[in-house]
């Protein structure tokens, strides 16, 4: 194939997404899988307790000597793109967004911002929505679910990113508490606990850890 679509992690290749023959087509797939990117509202940022940077990359097979790609990362340092193939060289790098997902503790299956908003969000009533350490409890009248994220520092920037869309979207019906203080939190624990969650769990302020080399 003359045409690759690859997906980068820290400038180290990941995976080839797909292949082409024509530039034509491969162009297309990459301008959409990159329109598509743009949409996202909260992108992967951690992993593993360290941060992550995805480029979306459209390789061309070319046979040519030619120097190793650098570029500046977002410190300005020059950084080499690690292709592991000689015989393709880029054309074009983008920033790639993958859609980061939350973890339902109710419903024990891991779901995106928008299908957050989608599924626990309807506009007919007021909720309340706060951050307990690295989780997001939701309060809807009687009713109190509870999301999990990677670290005290996602569940902060899923609700800064929640309290952006809801202002975007002129909504009103949504409590967004950020900073819980005290006397909220032991309140909390106490209502999950009945809903038969262990306060150990609830305690727990990150659920990844960085990886041992």
């Amino acid at each position: 194939m003359n045409y690759l679509i690859v997906l980068f992690k820290n400038k180290e290749r990941k995976k080839i997404i797909n292949k082409f023959k024509t530039y034509e087509r491969a162009v297309k797939f990459y301008n959409d899988l990159i329109s598509k990117s743009n949409s996202v509202s909260f992108e992967v940022l951690v992993e593993n307790a360290l941060v992550v940077d995805y480029e979306l990359g459209l390789l061309k097979k070319d046979n040519t000597d030619f120097d190793n790609l650098f570029i500046k990362d977002k410190m300005g340092r020059q950084v080499k793109i690690n292709l592991d193939d000689p015989d393709y060289k880029i054309i074009k790098l983008t920033k790639y967004n993958l859609p980061e997902k939350i973890y339902s503790i109710d419903k024990k299956n891991k779901i995106t911002f928008e299908s957050f908003i989608k599924g626990f969000l309807p506009k007919n009533n007021i909720k309340l929505i706060s951050r307990l350490n690295n989780k997001i409890a939701l309060q809807n009248d009687d009713d109190i679910k509870l999301f999990s994220l990677k670290n005290e520092m996602e569940s902060k920037r899923f609700l800064d990113t929640l309290s952006d869309f809801m202002m975007n979207q002129n909504r009103i019906d949504c409590i967004i508490v950020s900073e819980t203080s005290k006397e909220q939190k032991k309140y909390l624990y106490e209502l999950l606990s009945q809903k038969g969650i262990s306060k150990q769990s609830l305690y727990r302020v990150s659920t990844t850890f960085k990886t041992r080399k």
